[in-house]
């Protein structure tokens, strides 16, 4: 099984003391986005798990306590943008505090194992395209030899962001344009020895040097853990999406980040609510098991292959 931890919520940042406590448990409770009263208890020991994917903006409260999963595999997601906090409104300073954490993870654990994320991309007034560029320029000399590959996507609206995007005037550009944005891009990253690729992006961009991406990778996560894994593409993500399948422990409306583009949060009311909820000792991320609930053991298994093929 690999774990997401997670693309709902920034679960590094703002609940590392729970997962830890999870970890420590060997399970964890995940409600269904679809049928909340529905609960998944699920294994996430070293026996089934093969590999974690963090999802963060912010992995300084983990990196004092990683030594803590020496008996897993993992590596991090990590999105750090140009945008201030009037988009990214709880998100530290990104040169004088985030530079350093993310460099600071890269020399703990492996350049390998931190990929950088720069999205999604937005274009307003105010973040223009030469603003982009500009900052993706300044952060990838910051981050060269601390990392071996960067992620763009481009914003995309959903019924929880898009009132958002209207109101900073959010714009797209045609694509032409858009094309030589993203060979700037590229080249940017080349130059500071990353690859750079796409995620879950319509549009090919290979003339440009940028691959479609994998976020949750099957080849990354056959490097790291040494072995050959069987998965195959994760049905429950856009068609556009190359990630392999992975259990997702995250709850929706628990972001405390604030980032005006989020789709996994549906109203500020709604996170300050679910928020109330966080108990360190409960398996379930912001809430308790209720009379109406059903509890079904998910069944999870190692995706390592069994038999070696004779060409490996």
């Amino acid at each position: 099984m690999i774990l997401s931890v997670s693309r709902r919520t920034d679960i590094p940042n703002y609940y590392s003391d729970w997962f830890f406590h999870r970890i420590k448990e060997g399970f964890v409770y995940v409600r269904n986005p679809m049928n909340p009263h529905q609960v998944s208890k699920i294994d996430i020991s070293p026996k089934v798990v093969d590999c974690i994917v963090f999802w963060t903006k912010n992995p300084e409260p983990m990196i004092g306590r990683l030594d803590e999963l020496s008996a897993y595999q993992y590596y991090f997601q990590f999105t750090l943008t140009g945008y201030g906090q009037d988009m990214e409104c709880n998100v530290p300073h990104k040169k004088e505090i985030m530079i350093p954490i993310f460099q600071k993870l890269s020399e703990k654990i492996g350049k390998d194992k931190v990929v950088w994320r720069y999205d999604p991309i937005i274009f307003t007034k105010v973040y223009t395209p030469e603003y982009h560029i500009k900052a993706f320029e300044q952060i990838a000399g910051a981050l060269n030899g601390y990392t071996n590959k960067c992620v763009i996507s481009f914003v995309d609206t959903y019924a929880k962001n898009q009132k958002n995007m209207k109101a900073v005037n959010a714009y797209d550009m045609d694509g032409p344009a858009l094309k030589e944005f993203c060979k700037t891009l590229s080249g940017i990253a080349g130059k500071n020895k990353m690859a750079i690729g796409s995620c879950a992006e319509s549009m090919d961009l290979s003339d440009c040097g940028i691959e479609h991406n994998c976020c949750i990778d099957k080849k990354l996560i056959e490097d790291i853990t040494g072995y050959k894994i069987k998965v195959g593409k994760d049905k429950n993500q856009r068609p556009e999406c190359g990630c392999v399948e992975s259990v997702d422990i995250g709850t929706y409306n628990t972001c405390k980040n604030g980032c005006k583009y989020c789709y996994a949060n549906h109203s500020q009311e709604s996170v300050v609510k679910n928020c109330s909820k966080y108990d360190l000792n409960s398996p379930l991320l912001c809430g308790a098991l209720t009379e109406e609930d059903k509890v079904n053991e998910r069944k999870v298994t190692s995706l390592k292959e069994k038999q070696v093929s004779l060409f490996d």
